[in-house]
């Protein structure tokens, strides 16, 4: 296994150290790792998950060799693409074994600590990674408490628990739930499973960049439209687009088009007013929970990974991400409120005659549709 590395202060530490955050800043990994080239031509022939891209995995060699399924797998991956408009594509992310897209990243947490064999995983979340972790800890036989704030969807919160984790519910917001593991994720034998803090996770969820080029044919499109709370899709992408172009896989790199909630926004309106780093916002009730994120730990990552790509920021109304996922819903696919979020971007703002891929993150099923406005 590799080290994992501070991006802020240099410092470095074993993977096998359980360390979950840099010990003189506190704040989130990187991973040092240096992704191989990924062979189009020999993908046909691999296994149906994200494992079929084992060179640019850093627990790759986990599977079999030629992309077979890590012992945890659930044949995560390989959503479809649906033409929305002309030039405007959907990728079905809601149709992963636990519904969300946090299933990319979290096979990959769970493969590590199968590998790691803490005493316990934790895991803090609003609802969708949480009951990813559930479900691959399950499938690796590991122990799981999920701490989730008590306002979660009521079916993410059942669904953590079918999997057999237990869903610690914490008082206050999303902020107040990580913080509750942050404490737990110093004891001896955890395994902090976070999406935000640990990179494997990030090396997860760029899988779904690889799997847009390898359907387009070895291309992308012209801009890749991402949700952005804690940024883990959107960093996820901004690792893959980096190394395809590194490998000579794409001729030039698609803008990022970050999407956050109007009512919580504090990404936007730092790469708006030219900062890099956001001030904290207020927490605020919004439709898209899934991404009213106050206070991202990534956030310098974010906004300079947005400006390195030649991207920009929008944000959204609930009226506009309720109007979109009725829209959806009416084309056939139910989505949740903060998975329609980035097509409420699109169709309030337009993205010219670019070509651009939207997720549909969540499944409508975790929290019904919208109601009020």
């Amino acid at each position: 296994m590799t080290d994992y590395q501070c991006p802020v202060c240099g410092v470095r530490a074993p993977v096998e150290s359980l360390a979950w955050c840099c010990p003189r800043c506190r704040g989130p990994w990187d991973l040092d790792f240096s992704a191989g080239a990924v062979p189009r031509d020999s993908l046909a022939a691999r296994a149906g998950s994200l494992w079929r891209y084992e060179e640019a995995l850093p627990l790759g060699a986990a599977g079999a060799t030629g992309g077979g399924p890590a012992a945890v797998s659930l044949g995560e991956g390989r959503t479809p693409l649906v033409p929305l408009t002309g030039t405007v594509t959907a990728k079905l992310d809601f149709l992963m074994p636990t519904l969300s897209f946090k299933d990319r990243g979290a096979v990959m947490l769970a493969e590590l600590a199968r590998h790691l064999k803490p005493r316990r995983v934790i895991a803090d979340s609003s609802g969708n990674a949480g009951t990813a972790i559930a479900a691959y800890c399950a499938r690796a036989g590991l122990d799981c408490t999920v701490y989730v704030p008590e306002a979660a969807s009521p079916k993410k919160i059942e669904q953590i628990a079918a999997h057999g984790a237990r869903p610690d519910l914490v008082p206050g917001d999303r902020e107040a739930a990580a913080r509750r593991a942050h404490a737990a994720a110093g004891e001896d034998g955890v395994f902090y499973a976070s999406h935000v803090h640990n990179p494997y996770f990030l090396h997860g969820t760029k899988t779904y960049v690889y799997e847009v080029w390898e359907d387009l044919g070895g291309r992308l499109p012209d801009a890749l439209v991402l949700p952005a709370g804690n940024g883990t899709l959107l960093l996820g992408a901004h690792l893959a687009v980096g190394e395809l172009y590194a490998h000579g896989l794409i001729a030039q790199r698609p803008a990022l088009i970050a999407v956050q909630a109007a009512a919580v926004a504090p990404l936007a309106a730092a790469f708006h007013a030219g900062e890099q780093d956001a001030t904290p916002a207020a927490a605020a009730p919004t439709l898209a929970e899934g991404i009213a994120i106050p206070d991202p730990p990534r956030a310098r990552q974010i906004l300079s990974a947005v400006r390195a790509s030649g991207g920009t920021f929008h944000t959204v109304t609930d009226n506009q991400i309720r109007a979109a996922q009725l829209d959806l819903a009416g084309r056939g696919l139910f989505v949740e409120p903060t998975g329609a979020a980035c097509w409420a971007a699109v169709r309030a703002h337009g993205l010219g005659d670019r070509t651009a891929v939207v997720p549909l993150c969540g499944a409508g099923a975790k929290t019904g549709l919208a109601t009020g406005g």
